[in-house]
């Protein structure tokens, strides 16, 4: 027979093609090739259990207990992470075909009519994967998602994301991490029964690896992780979210440190406000002796006048209300008797000093997260973070946000279209809706799209 074919070093054909056909060998090997192992760091703190070492998270093994602890205390981190969290996710998915481009290179799609397909992309299960997936992986720089097989493992029935706080990555052999042990008892050592040991997908190729395992019948009732990570640390194991750099570099203590200054300020600062000076003449003459039965009538008609003094001065209806004091001057020296003398104390400190340092704080953790401080209303209106917070500024901040978050937006659909993949969805694309701020003078002030 006329034509040629390619063969690998083994014997087997990958492409042959003749004068009337063409063909191609498609499909995943039963046993992963030894060609996709790779090098990963070398870890100095490790754990074991069942005679399996496990890489520790963290030099004592609580990187995510401390950094969720920092997260807690720093409102403008704990709200960044959530508007990331939220702008990503948009308004959910849809399952689409591209259909091809136009003349700025824009994608043109046709949304696929297909109600089992889209109630998958709009339902509970894959909302609740994206929100929690997304939550672990801007916290701490990575998610973990659980596929739970049928009984046979034809086929995946479910999705559900680990707590990435209970999760911890085995030693990579020949260079392949290969468990992830779960358990809540993370950073303490688990004891027996206390943890689980499951498999994690190969990240070289995670749907090839299904394929295997599906041909090797190794999914019989037996689930399976995807890990979504961000490598930007260059971390093999435990790579670091983006605000990390904010925390190492003391922003987050800042931002931590001057509310809790402020708080003992105000609670241990002297709050006077007034002081009058009253001569005692004038008690004499405002409330004679012979005028009361006792001495403690006496007193309590000096107290009750007192009382209406302080009236007179504080209190938000009596702001600029004056008060009137009468005196005499003595004929012999030439100096007043029995005037009232009502200072106003001067109070040294200053709280808007710190105001501004936190600011800086704030903004300088959501420039971390690569969040324009203006779209979370963190904008000063002078110095040097300084900027122009109005509509314009907040609508195209947010839609370099959107256009920044192209890269995530697939690390998290990879796992639901290897999952769609396996269970015999072609040729389909997962796009996000989002809702753009637009401009009144446009005819409504929001629009959808597709991206």
């Amino acid at each position: 027979m006329s034509g040629e074919r390619l063969y690998n070093k083994e014997g087997l054909p990958l492409m042959a093609f003749g004068r009337k056909y063409f063909a191609t060998t498609t499909g995943a090997p039963a046993v992963r090739p030894k060609e996709v192992s790779k090098s990963t760091e070398i870890l100095d703190d490790k754990i074991s259990l069942d005679n399996i070492e496990i890489a520790s998270w963290g030099a004592s093994n609580d990187f995510p207990a401390k950094a969720d602890e920092v997260i807690k205390k720093v409102g403008v981190l704990n709200t960044g992470l959530k508007f990331v969290r939220n702008f990503t996710i948009g308004q959910g998915i849809f399952p689409v075909k591209v259909v091809g481009y136009d003349d700025q290179g824009n994608e043109q799609l046709k949304v696929i009519e297909d109600t089992k397909l889209i109630n998958f992309c709009q339902g509970r299960m894959v909302r609740r994967y994206m929100e929690k997936g997304l939550r672990d992986f801007f916290k701490f720089g990575i998610g973990n998602v659980q596929f739970i097989p049928n009984q046979d493992g034809s086929e995946l029935v479910g999705l559900n994301t680990i707590n990435a706080k209970h999760c911890r990555y085995t030693v990579a052999q020949s260079g392949i991490i290969e468990k992830v042990c779960v358990s809540g008892r993370w950073p303490d050592t688990p004891r027996t029964n206390e943890y689980q040991f499951l498999d994690l997908l190969d990240e070289y190729d995670p749907s090839a690896d299904l394929l295997r395992r599906r041909i090797s019948k190794s999914l019989k009732g037996k689930s399976v992780v995807y890990a979504v990570k961000d490598s930007w640390s260059n971390n093999d194991y435990y790579p670091e979210t983006t605000w990390v750099s904010a925390w190492l570099a003391g922003w987050t203590d800042v931002a931590i440190m001057v509310p809790a200054f402020l708080k003992k300020a105000f609670q241990n600062q002297i709050s006077w406000k007034w002081h009058i000076q009253i001569p005692y003449s004038f008690w004499d003459r405002r409330f004679p002796k012979e005028d009361f039965k006792t001495i403690k009538d006496r007193q309590d008609a000096i107290d009750a006048y007192l009382d209406k003094i302080e009236d007179n001065l504080c209190g938000p209806e009596n702001a600029e209300r004056p008060i009137f004091t009468f005196f005499e001057i003595n004929p012999s020296s030439g100096k007043a008797e029995e005037q009232w003398i009502i200072t106003a104390l001067d109070n040294k400190y200053k709280e808007g000093d710190k105001l501004v340092t936190s600011a800086a704080a704030n903004s300088e953790i959501l420039f971390a997260m690569m969040i324009n401080p203006n779209v979370l209303g963190a904008g000063m209106p002078g110095g040097t973070y300084a900027g122009n917070q109005g509509g314009s500024n907040i609508r195209e901040a947010f839609l370099v946000n959107i256009a920044n978050a192209w890269l995530d937006r697939q690390n998290i659909l990879d796992p639901l279209e290897a999952f769609l993949e396996f269970n015999g969805v072609k040729d389909v694309q997962l796009r996000f809706r989002n809702t753009i701020l637009t401009t009144l003078d446009s005819g409504s002030g929001t629009k959808k799209n597709l991206a």
